[in-house]
């Protein structure tokens, strides 16, 4: 049985959710799709300079959590950049900081854990 998702706290959100060169239009195969919580691992490390232990802390996730999502971001990034493809910032596992207390987060009906989503295949369906 695969991990049940957990999820992470995020204090801001995109101002803008695709970014690409100007004047080329894009279909479905040239859009890189990255998560809320992709783009505020890097805005923590790369903007506000916090290493990834600090990050982890602030998003209420572990430090190798944390790794996983930058690096996966920073392809991202340079694929973007080099490839010259667009990139939409949309969805993931996340609560705004202000949503983000015990008492808001979902409950598993079948297990009782507080603020895990568990995916398809994990027996217990969406929350």
């Amino acid at each position: 049985m695969p991990r049940p998702r957990k999820w992470k706290r995020v204090c801001q959100m995109p101002g803008f959710q695709t970014y690409g060169p100007m004047g080329k239009s894009f279909d479905d195969a040239s859009v890189v799709a990255m998560t809320v919580e992709e783009f505020e691992t890097i805005r923590l490390i790369d903007l506000e300079g916090m290493d990834q232990e600090h990050c982890a802390e602030k998003m209420g996730v572990a430090r190798s959590t944390i790794q996983r999502l930058y690096n996966d971001a920073r392809q991202k990034i340079a694929d973007v950049l080099v490839n010259g493809k667009a990139l939409k910032i949309e969805g993931g596992d996340y609560r705004i900081c202000e949503e983000f207390s015990e008492e808001s987060l979902p409950k598993c009906r079948p297990c009782g854990r507080k603020g895990y989503r568990h995916g398809k295949g994990s027996g217990h369906g969406r929350i």
